[in-house]
């Protein structure tokens, strides 16, 4: 079965060294994303949680890639209640991929995989979510940090 990607890329001012601390820290991503357990361990389990009417609030994650200030992968599966084939349940990868630019700052690129032609939905709402409030609110947070 063909699945379907999300890709973003964030042209960001900030070193590295900070963007990771938001894609890494807990409380930072609190801020920009959703309420977390998250610990930049290899093969950590967390979750995501958010309330919400539209779906379950939660997205159960493992760390499947861990790279300090160069990559961060895990999977996110949403709604994980739901029956198999079901378009309102997710199963699918975030893959987070920072590049250093020559004026100090870093290109962000995130990719968001495993989306079934079912998922339609899902992919349109989280498309529109990374490429609009949720990369401004990350963008917002980093302006705001220290490094």
């Amino acid at each position: 079965m063909s699945t379907t990607s999300i890709t973003v890329e964030y042209d960001l001012p900030h070193a590295p060294k900070k963007v990771w601390r938001a894609l890494t820290e807990p409380d930072l991503l609190a801020k920009w994303l959703m309420d977390n357990d998250f610990s930049a361990q290899l093969g950590h389990r967390f979750e995501f949680k958010k309330p919400s009417t539209q779906w379950d609030g939660v997205v159960k994650c493992e760390v499947l890639a861990l790279e300090p200030e160069k990559k961060l992968s895990y999977t996110w599966r949403g709604n994980t209640s739901k029956p198999e084939g079901d378009p309102m349940r997710l199963d699918t990868i975030v893959t987070w991929t920072l590049s250093p630019t020559p004026s100090g700052g870093t290109l962000l690129r995130l990719e968001h995989s495993g989306f079934s032609p079912q998922n339609s939905m899902a992919l349109d709402g989280l498309g529109k979510g990374w490429r609009g409030l949720v990369g401004q609110r990350l963008q917002d947070l980093l302006a705001q940090l220290s490094s």
